[in-house]
């Protein structure tokens, strides 16, 4: 049965509505098999960059340099977040930035662009991932940075930590995929 949600095409040939960037889900799940979910008001830092490496041999009849592909670089994610008392979450960024950093494991982070008019309600996208592909996948992350909110009591304003996260790999969303199956064809 169809919700308020389902309107997936437009009236100009089946064309589909582009993803609104204010609605995702950010899971940690780390190598014990617990998973942390927490709401985070922004995410930002998602990128991948290639290193250009120039090259000219000596003998070349080409005044310009050959252009080969060189190492893959990752940018640190940072998430926002109005602050909760969820503990999950709060665990893993305490054992990745705790004095003693015992039980510090290298997390796969997974952040979910949610579909709102794919039909799905609202109740379901906050106890479920719909798994359509749209999700980019952090492999072997861990908190490089914690920033506790500023308290300042002449403002009323939400309290807001953020955490940067460093990661190794990054596993970009295919259209049509699944979160496995972007895991296996969108390696970078």
């Amino acid at each position: 049965m169809p919700s308020q949600y389902a309107k997936t095409t437009l009236d100009n040939g089946g064309s589909f509505y582009p993803l609104t960037k204010m609605n995702f889900v950010v899971t940690v799940k780390s190598a014990n098999g617990n998973t942390a979910k927490a709401a985070f008001s922004e995410v930002t830092g998602i990128e991948a960059t290639v290193d250009v490496i120039e090259f000219r041999q000596g003998n070349s009849e080409s005044l310009s340099p050959v252009k080969v592909p060189g190492l893959v670089k990752h940018g640190n994610v940072t998430l926002k977040f109005g602050y909760t008392t969820e503990n999950e979450f709060k665990k893993w960024v305490d054992s990745c930035i705790g004095s003693t950093r015992k039980g510090m494991d290298r997390t796969t982070v997974s952040i979910e662009l949610i579909d709102i008019v794919s039909g799905d309600s609202p109740t379901a996208l906050q106890t479920t991932l719909s798994n359509k592909g749209n999700t980019w996948i952090l492999e072997n992350a861990w908190v490089t940075k914690y920033t506790a909110p500023d308290l300042n009591a002449m403002q009323s304003e939400i309290a807001i930590e953020s955490v940067e996260i460093a990661y190794e790999t990054l596993k970009i969303p295919t259209v049509g995929s699944t979160a496995a199956g972007a895991t296996a064809a969108g390696t970078t």
